[in-house]
């Protein structure tokens, strides 16, 4: 079932554009995005099978940043295996290939109901990189079909395989816990909040992406942009990377008194005293 697109407010788009701009000029954010934007650790370029991309998207989970070579290192090694081959493998073989990421048993569960969702779409003619395939749609239907896929899980998938600048901005457990408080974001409970804060962070891009792109640009960031596409996939690693690097502390230059005091870091107000 498709949850329900519902429009983002005034507010949600302000506060969303605010807390980037001052995420955008932080040095260290920077710097992780620079490393993560035109080729990301996670869903390297080189992999051109968009079923291979989701795969990867589904086998990140649970891993690790410390692990993210060791994780690079597995997904190279199925794609030079390959899909299909993937597919028709033995569970014995598919466990030797993902034990130096763990949970082998639920890889091989979601490969395997990955491997049958797009078979069926394959059959229902639904083509999921396809510019005008409905992407909340796809979305649901991925996280209803695919074992140990949730809604984060889909959204990452159909990213991949749609690529960085598709417009999907996709939305992890702490961004939903640690990132939607610091924006004075209300969720609904359970799953569905990812999708909520996907719809509200793409639509402040989707009204503000001029102004996103001036950020971009202010800052000096040494990434590429593709000409003619909202900058979503920028605005979702300096989201992601500033709630890695200051709210998962969260970091002692954070404002405890976020969203009421809109300077975030940097401002007067001492955290002893929050």
């Amino acid at each position: 079932m498709t949850t329900q697109r519902t429009k983002a407010t005034a507010l949600e788009v302000r506060r969303v554009h605010r807390l980037v701009a001052h995420a955008a000029g932080l040095p260290d954010v920077r710097a992780e995005v620079e490393a993560n934007h035109d080729e990301n650790r996670w869903w390297p370029t080189a992999i051109s099978d968009p079923r291979v991309r989701m795969l990867a998207a589904g086998w990140s989970t649970r891993v690790s940043y410390r692990m993210v070579e060791t994780y690079a290192r597995v997904i190279a090694s199925a794609n030079t295996e390959g899909f299909d081959s993937l597919a028709t493998a033995s569970d014995a073989e598919l466990a030797a290939l993902v034990r130096p990421i763990g949970l082998p048993q639920a890889r091989i569960d979601y490969l395997r109901s990955l491997a049958e969702l797009l078979q069926n779409w394959d059959k229902e003619g639904t083509d999921p990189t396809a510019e005008t395939a409905a992407c909340d749609s796809l979305v649901a239907d991925f996280a209803g079909r695919v074992r140990g896929a949730s809604y984060k899980v889909a959204q990452c998938a159909l990213l991949t395989a749609r690529g960085y600048h598709c417009g999907i901005i996709p939305v992890d457990s702490g961004m939903v816990s640690k990132l939607a408080p610091a924006l004075g974001i209300a969720l609904p409970s359970g799953a569905v909040a990812h999708e909520r804060m996907r719809h509200i962070l793409e639509a402040a891009v989707h009204a503000r992406s001029a102004e996103f792109h001036s950020l971009a640009a202010q800052h000096r960031y040494r990434v590429t942009i593709p000409g003619g596409v909202e900058p979503t996939w920028w605005a979702h690693l300096v989201l992601i990377y500033f709630k890695r690097l200051y709210l998962n502390g969260p970091a002692p230059q954070l404002c405890r008194r976020r969203p009421v005091c809109t300077k975030v870091v940097g401002c007067p107000h001492p955290s002893h005293r929050a």
